[in-house]
């Protein structure tokens, strides 16, 4: 095993955290069980001092999985974790911390927790997840490199999954251009895989960092990936692919995005290249975005509207809007948002959020820009 080297800080770990750990770890019990455990316990440590009656009382939990709550040793488990975590200053993010990815939030299939080795916050203004093939060819390096430079002045977070190919060159060139960068793993933070990456995964430590919702002797197995694919895609206000097969991961990855209602681009490459396929496959089927240039990207995403940096002049909103479709207009009075941090804000779901949106829009109050952003008229 080769461990990951500690730095000077201390982590004070509350006992609350065995229990959220623990809470992971019982067979049968995913992040959709586990959310309806907390809705109804309040905390993890109640779970685990439930009676059969309570645990079945709950909709979804039939005997089986109650059985397995009560007879679980995953206590034991998340002991022997927090020992590592200790060690080696790892920092444990439950889905309520507040450093918890915000975006990945809001995904319905959210790990519950993720476990963080890093100096960055992972929830940075702009978060740009960057995949493709592990095959990656001297075009999709030149890709990776150009886009690398046309996002520094954004203030982003470059996120990938510390493959080869693809995912080491955005990783490489975000810490040349010395923009915080996040490798995603497909199993513990007791090992890096693979295992040529580890000096770069400790200059990512540096300037970025490592997250994964595997705990520590979980091997990269080949399940594990399209689970990692998933915080890759969520953790992202867009995913860009540089360069994929048809039968790629970054394909899968391309696909999550979609389903979480995020903003896919795409490379496009010649017809007759393997490594073009699948970018060619994304834009054909309107699953991603063409672009030529990088430089596209921040126009379809609107970085470049400086309404957040103008002088903010109040707008008088017109009468007869309801509680909501003020509070979203007020909220749209500072700067232009897409429809995941506007649902932060306002704390209106994302369901009820469209239909206000489409309101507004409709009143001429509101206009939708590139990137799936809004702001006022």
């Amino acid at each position: 095993m080769n461990y990951l080297v500690a730095d000077f800080q201390i982590f004070i770990l509350p006992m609350n955290k065995k229990y959220q750990i623990a809470l992971t770890l019982i067979n049968g019990v995913g992040p959709l069980i586990a959310k309806k455990l907390l809705q109804y316990f309040d905390s993890a440590e109640a779970i685990f001092s439930a009676s059969q009656k309570q645990l079945l009382q709950i909709d979804g939990i039939g005997k089986k999985i109650a059985e397995s709550i009560l007879s679980t040793n995953a206590l034991e488990l998340a002991e022997k974790e927090l020992e590592f975590i200790d060690k080696h200053k790892i920092q444990v993010l439950f889905q309520e911390d507040e450093n918890y990815p915000k975006r990945l939030k809001n995904c319905y299939d959210a790990p519950l927790l993720l476990y963080y080795k890093g100096t960055v916050s992972l929830n940075r203004q702009r978060v740009v997840s960057v995949v493709g093939t592990r095959n990656a060819t001297a075009y999709g390096k030149m890709l990776c490199k150009q886009l690398i430079e046309v996002l520094k002045p954004y203030d982003v977070l470059i996120a990938s999954g510390l493959a080869h190919g693809v995912d080491a060159a955005a990783h490489k060139e975000s810490l040349i251009a010395d923009i915080p960068t996040v490798g995603v793993l497909g199993h513990g933070l007791d090992r890096i895989y693979p295992a040529g990456h580890r000096e770069l995964a400790a200059k990512m430590i540096k300037n970025g960092g490592l997250l994964t919702e595997f705990l520590s002797g979980s091997n990269p197995d080949r399940e594990n990936f399209p689970k990692r694919n998933r915080i890759i895609a969520g953790m992202a206000d867009v995913t860009i692919v540089v360069e994929a097969s048809i039968k790629g991961g970054a394909l899968i990855t391309a696909e999550i995005a979609n389903s979480y209602n995020r903003d896919v681009y795409a490379f496009p490459g010649r017809v007759n290249d393997e490594f073009s396929e699948g970018c060619n496959f994304l834009i054909k089927t309107n699953r991603a975005g063409l672009i030529n240039h990088p430089q596209d990207l921040i126009y379809y995403l609107g970085w470049d509207d400086d309404t957040s940096k103008k002088e903010v002049v109040q707008m008088q909103l017109p009468l007869g809007l309801n509680k909501d479709e003020r509070l979203v207009a007020e909220t749209l009075q500072h700067c232009s948002l897409a429809v995941d941090e506007l649902s932060l804000q306002t704390n209106i779901a994302q369901s009820k959020l469209a239909i206000i949106l489409l309101t507004l829009e409709m009143k001429g109050i509101i206009v939708a820009l590139p990137g799936k952003l809004f702001k006022l008229a």
